[in-house]
């Protein structure tokens, strides 16, 4: 066990000024601390909202972004705190500013390491580890200032102190550590143990900043006063930690430590006073466990690329990493009490060594069963998807003539030699990795294999010859609880809707007779509520109409809501849907309002050949029970794994199978190229942007151009959309998702009134795009590179009519 530099020896003498200080330097201190935290907070907030807006509209990361708050932060505060170091006469106003000043630059140094992309977390973990151990060996060079006077100790006194107090402070730093072990879930093996050693750097960090030299300082000569280094070193610790904490964690994650570890400044200065009574200082063992354990929780137990505003409107991550912080700021601030009352009382001391020692086993047990208990044990790093460099050869795909017949045959066709395909190139790949143990999940509608692995599997597997690429797979941490239903509050329509009537959908049913039936849309979504009264009856049934790759349910069930809403704009009845007589099937790709590349490929794989539940989509495969149409309010960004060619090969087998593919623009307008994620910017995909009443497309509609394509292709209804909410209810929302379906379901009037059309997918989308109606484009402003190279790239061909298509078609 550690103990201080200075145990069982005198410090250094040195000559303490006889006059008393006045107190301008201590009212100068206060103030420097007061702008010190000023400055810092605000800066971290702000630079994570930023980051936050950029991500909630489809623009690019700034990559200067954290550099920049790092320098302005530095600047605005260290100058203040370079003068607290310097000027004064007080050797505990000079210690005050040096720690501070040190604190800053630290923040700095690792504020900076930010830059490094939130998906190569495990990078930036090493990166911060081997900053932080940089910083505690040059940092105390750079700023240590003389050593007090103090007495000599007598041998063997000091050291029996500094261990009951360094294992009370493992104690404290395992009792912030329960709120993360009950709230949090561990990522994978090698991102749990960086930051461990991320952690461990910060604690050695923090031991450096508040060594004995700062503890002795803050104590002034005997006789101490333990009160008083408790409220006065605790302050001036706590506004060191807060800098620290500022640059500890990726974006996101520094949020939860800055209410954590600030308040524990007060439980160290408290440690302190035992070891202080027998004559000088505790050192810096206290300060490194505390620190780092406590530095661990938000750490270890959060992904920060969760820590996000798009999951923020539910009880997600975001939800129970407040609920750990909130946590951990009670049991800091008990430990501070409890250690001042304990600790810093006139004839208090600390609890022998085998009561601390027992007091820290514990907690360390009780943190384990914790854990193990309402926690979520066990590791859930990302996955890995690994794309092969050979895909099926789809071309030359038999027509099998028009109509349902001929839209099956080709189906039958291509997933026979997307298996095939797959089968052939991945056996050698497989046999390795499950040699390996990780877990290979094969797929074929893009020739890939998903994977557990880190940076260094992920290395491996891009120098095989057989590899094209490696992608992450998201995957999301386990919640304690799962978040409410989403439920809507309105009632269900008198009459149609006023999107449906926009499109002239009800006069296609009442005119024309058609409402869908005998076609199928499919809707791969955050699931559908079967038993809401609007759907329960168009459920296709049989055991190969609903698929769950997350929570393996057996039913159509949906929590998030999202899926509801676009299933029953698409085919749901009582007025909300285009196509009411059409039936639907459903599959989960999106869980809690996040996906992956490896569960968009589970659903559009089902999508292609329903498999029955518990069935090998390799072997089991029915292509022709495919749906015609499907709906796809979803896009893959970069954070959640995807490139922009990741799901291409999926967009053309379904495009050779004859099945039509309609996806949602995205919601990041009205900035111009706004459409990049897939499925929607694939020409062979039908891309739908949104308007509002008066068919004026809305200013969060994503906007071309897109290379190689034209799109949005058309614009449908999205504003104020009124449809179905688990539970029975009725939901009004906004978003170019809510538009997208009710494409599907236009395309599904089609098909029902002339089946021959059925699989012809370029002649429908041209009578979509000929008998669109105009739609009002709207500009982010009227400078000419708002226009976004032409009102198509903005309205596509217009507002879709679904009774002149229905007539086209017919």
């Amino acid at each position: 066990m550690e103990v201080g530099p200075y145990a069982g020896r005198p410090f250094p003498p040195v000559a303490v000024p006889p006059a008393r200080p006045g107190p301008w330097p201590v009212v100068a201190a206060v103030l420097v601390g007061c702008w010190t935290v000023a400055v810092a907070v605000p800066g971290e907030l702000v630079g994570w909202l930023a980051d936050q807006v950029r991500l909630a509209t489809g623009l690019d990361r700034v990559v200067w972004l954290w550099p920049v708050v790092a320098a302005v932060t530095v600047l605005l505060a260290g100058v203040p705190a370079l003068l607290l170091a310097l000027l004064p006469r007080s050797g505990a106003v000079r210690a005050t500013g040096r720690a501070w000043l040190a604190g800053l630059l630290a923040l700095g140094a690792l504020t900076g390491l930010r830059a490094l992309p939130p998906v190569h977390h495990e990078a930036y973990l090493a990166a911060l580890a081997a900053t932080a151990a940089l910083l505690a060996v040059v940092l105390p060079r750079l700023v240590r200032g003389p050593a007090p006077a103090a007495a000599t100790v007598p041998a063997g006194t000091v050291p029996a102190a500094q261990a009951a107090v360094t294992w009370l402070a493992v104690a404290a730093g395992l009792a912030t550590l329960l709120p993360w072990a009950w709230f949090g879930a561990l990522g994978g093996l090698l991102e749990t143990g960086l930051a461990a050693a991320a952690a461990a750097a910060v604690g050695v960090l923090a031991g450096a900043l508040l060594d004995a030299r700062f503890w002795a300082h803050l104590a002034g000569g005997p006789p101490h006063r333990p009160a008083r280094l408790v409220l006065v070193g605790g302050l001036v610790a706590g506004v060191a930690l807060l800098l620290l904490a500022a640059g500890t964690g990726q974006s996101g994650a520094q949020l939860p430590a800055l209410l954590t570890l600030p308040p524990l400044g007060f439980a160290l200065a408290a440690l302190q006073a035992p070891a202080l009574r027998a004559g000088g200082p505790a050192g810096t063992a206290p300060v490194r466990w505390l620190v780092g354990l406590a530095a661990f929780g938000p750490l270890a137990f959060a992904d920060p690329e969760e820590i996000t505003l798009l999951l923020a409107a539910t009880r997600d991550v975001p939800f129970w990493v407040a609920v750990a912080a909130a946590a951990g700021l009670a049991v800091a601030a008990l430990l501070a009490i409890a250690y001042g009352v304990l600790l810093a009382r006139p004839r208090g001391r600390a609890p022998s060594r085998p009561v601390a020692a027992a007091t820290a086993g514990v907690l360390l047990a009780g943190a384990a069963l914790v854990h193990l208990g309402p926690g979520q044990p066990g590791l859930h790093g990302e996955r890995l998807l690994v794309v092969l460099r050979e895909q099926a050869d789809l071309g030359g795909v038999p027509a099998g003539g028009a109509g349902q017949a001929g839209r099956d045959a080709r189906a039958r066709e291509v997933y026979r030699r997307l298996v095939a395909t797959a089968e052939r190139t991945q056996a050698g790949l497989r046999r390795d990795l499950t040699r390996l143990g990780l877990d290979p999940t094969p797929y074929y509608l893009v020739n890939a294999i998903e994977v557990d692995g880190g940076p260094a599997v992920r290395a491996w597997l891009s120098r095989r010859p057989e590899v094209d690429r490696v992608l992450l797979s998201q995957r999301l941490r386990p919640l304690p609880a799962g978040a409410p239903t989403s439920r809507g509050d309105q009632p269900a329509p008198s009459g149609p809707a006023w999107n449906v009537s926009l499109l002239r959908a009800d006069r296609v049913w009442s005119q024309l007779g058609v409402t869908g039936a005998g076609i199928v849309v499919g809707s791969s979504d955050s699931g559908v509520d079967g038993r809401h009264p609007a759907l329960a009856g168009g459920f296709r049934g049989g055991d190969d109409s609903w698929y769950d790759p997350w929570d393996h349910t057996r039913a159509p069930t949906d929590q998030g809501g999202h899926g509801t809403h676009t299933t029953g704009s698409a085919v749901g009845r009582d007025g909300i849907g285009v196509a009411p007589g059409a039936s639907w099937v459903g599959c989960v790709n999106l869980d809690r309002n996040l996906g992956s590349p490896a569960r968009y490929l589970d659903c559009l794989q089902f999508m292609l050949a329903p498999f029955p539940a518990g069935g090998d989509p390799f072997t089991d495969g029915r292509p022709e029970r495919a749906p015609q149409v499907l709906t796809n309010s979803w896009g893959c960004p970069p954070i959640e794994g995807c490139d922009p060619a990741a799901l291409r090969p999926a967009a053309d087998a379904l495009d050779a199978a004859g099945i039509f593919v309609v996806a949602a623009a995205g919601n990041t307008g009205p900035y111009c190229r706004s459409i990049e994620d897939p499925p929607a910017t694939y020409p062979d995909v039908f891309t739908v942007g949104a308007t509002d009443r008066d068919r004026q497309v809305a200013d969060f509609s994503s906007r071309g151009p897109v290379p190689g394509a034209a799109k949005p292709d058309v614009v449908a209804p999205g504003v104020g959309v009124l449809s179905a909410m688990p539970g029975g209810g009725y939901a009004t929302l906004d978003g170019t998702s809510m538009a997208a379906p009710q494409v599907a379901g236009v395309v599904a009037l089609m098909w029902s009134a002339n089946p021959a059309l059925i699989g012809d997918l370029e002649r429908t989308r041209r009578i979509l795009r000929d008998t669109a109606v105009p739609a009002g484009a709207t500009y982010a402003s009227r400078k000419p590179a708002d226009a976004c190279g032409g009102d198509v790239n903005i309205t596509g061909a217009g507002l879709v009519d679904a009774y002149a298509a229905v007539n086209a078609a017919r």
